[in-house]
Formats: C-alpha cells, structure tokens, sequence
C-alpha cells in the first residue's frame, strides 16, 4: 500500500505481461514538468499540449536498449496555430519546446483537436543510438484527437506493433501542471509456429490486454497519491505482472556556454564574425530554456 502523504512524481516504470507477450510502460510528471514549462508563459492550451508530449516522450525513451540513446519527438504545422513542437529524451532528461502564434491559438478554444492545433501537421519520431551511432525514424500524419493518437498510428505503420497510449494532463492548485500516462504494447514474440504477433491487431491476448487498460481513468494517471506500481497490480492483477522502477526523471536542457562555443567553432571563422556583435559576443537564444547565452568569439576559437 502506498503512503497516503508520500508523492509519486518524475518517475516511470516498465512492466510485462509476460503470458500475453504484453509490455507496459508508465509515466507521472510533476516538478520536472514544472521547471520544464515556467521558462515560458504558456496559456493553458499549449501547457497541456506541451505536457503531454513530455509524457510520451519519457514513454517511448524508455523503450531504448542503450541508456545513453536518445528519443525525439517533433510535431511541425501544416497551417495550424501551433507552429512547431519539439521535445527529447536522455538517460532520464527530459526537454521540450512549443512555438505557437499566441492570437490563433486563443481561436480554437479549450479543448481543440490535433488538426485545429497543427493542420495538415506531421510527427517524426527518431530513435537515436549511442552505442551502435544507428539512426531510426518514422514520420506519420498528425491524425486523431490527441498526440498519442498519432503515436498509436506511428507503431501500426512503422513499427508494425498493436499499441494503446493514453495520456492526461491537468494544471493543479498545488502542485501546478501534472501529467501522466501509459504505453501498453503486443510484442512481436511468440514459439515458433504460432502466428506473428504483429500482424494480428485482433489477437486474443492484446485483446485482453489492450481491454482491461482502457478502464485507466485520467485521475488515476495523474493522481500523486497512487504509485505506478499500484495502478500496475490494480489493471492486471489477474495476471502475472512484472514490474521495475525506471530512472528518476530530470529537466535536461544541455544548453551551456560551452556547448554552443563547440557547435559554432565548427562554422568558418568569417561567419563567427558575421554573427558577433560590436562586443565580439554571438548571442545564442535557447528556446528550450528561454535563455540568452553570450558566447565570446575567443571562447569559440579556444575549441577549433
């Protein structure tokens, strides 16, 4: 039983089915969320947007086998308010970055569909790996009532693999933005003989499964009083769950002075002049953190 004044936030847990070939990855949000968005005055259309793609990002980042890789989430516009939506995942950090046209967003009321966000809009997941330097991605339209809609339909198409996610998020008195969610997946792994999983979108065991998750309730996914784990055991008690903490989740924004004199040493030094100002600084705006970093050219030039 979990401790009625104990808080369960930035943190994420794996779990398999494994007589049903299920996994399942959980997420809940809370402080690191909130360090995440207070660098911008987002109105409370964006910050749920923007909460919920910082959840799924954490969602499908941990599914990487290499915990130095690195899983990002784009979602750009095709005509809609929300001009570009960019968030990323690494061993536990967590970033992400909304720019939206703020008189348009207003329009499409508090409850707006993907399409009136984005229009003709698309999302790209990458999956990048440390360890081996390979490079996946898939692209898929951004369709359906929410960003995990689109995500459902990048695993159908991409990977070929039945899944559910659900997300929610909710601005609190207390704690501020909250948000959570759950990825629940059929592997394509079976004996030999048996029919391939990952064709089978009607296969009993997913069925089951994927069933029993859809009673979720979005408070339960947001509720701090409850552990992960707890809503685990309560969805799939009758079967043999298998469950283990994730990383503890962080705000990641890797933007340091540092860092942008290593990138901008790699342009030809007349442009790094270009780029300066009288006092021989290259102004570089972070939009991830809302930060202005004055980066000296003799700095610069130190990492050529």
């Amino acid at each position: 039983m979990s401790d009625p004044k104990e808080t369960w936030f930035d943190q994420n847990l794996l779990f398999t089915i494994a007589e049903r070939h299920v996994r399942g990855r959980m997420v809940r949000l809370g402080p690191a969320l909130n360090r995440i968005i207070a660098a911008h005055n987002y109105p409370p259309v964006a910050e749920k947007l923007l909460a919920e793609a910082l959840v799924l990002t954490v969602l499908l980042g941990s599914t990487l086998k290499d915990e130095q890789g690195q899983l990002t989430l784009q979602a750009q516009t095709g005509g809609g308010p929300v001009e570009l939506l960019v968030c990323d995942y690494r061993g536990g950090e967590l970033r992400g970055y909304l720019k939206f046209d703020a008189e348009r967003l207003v329009e499409v009321g508090p409850d707006p569909t993907l399409f009136a966000l984005f229009g003709e809009g698309f999302l790209a997941i990458t999956f990048d790996q440390t360890a081996t330097s390979e490079r996946y991605q898939g692209i898929v339209p951004l369709e359906g009532t929410s960003i995990g809609d689109a995500a459902e339909h990048y695993f159908e198409q991409s990977e070929q693999i039945p899944s559910l996610i659900r997300l929610s998020a909710r601005h609190d008195a207390e704690a501020g933005c909250v948000a959570g969610g759950m990825l629940l997946q059929h592997l394509p792994e079976g004996e030999v003989g048996r029919d391939r999983l990952h064709v089978r979108h009607d296969h009993p065991e997913w069925e089951h499964a994927r069933t029993i998750a859809t009673t979720l309730r979005d408070d339960e996914l947001t509720d701090p009083a409850t552990s992960l784990e707890t809503l685990a055991w309560r969805l799939f008690h009758e079967d043999e769950v298998r469950a283990e903490p994730g990383v503890m989740l962080s705000r990641g924004c890797r933007c340091s002075v540092d860092y942008f004199a290593g990138v901008l040493s790699k342009f030809p030094e007349s442009e790094r002049r270009e780029m300066a100002d009288d006092a021989g600084l290259v102004q570089v705006d972070c939009a991830f953190c809302s930060r202005i970093f004055p980066i000296p050219l003799a700095e610069i030039a130190a990492h050529g």
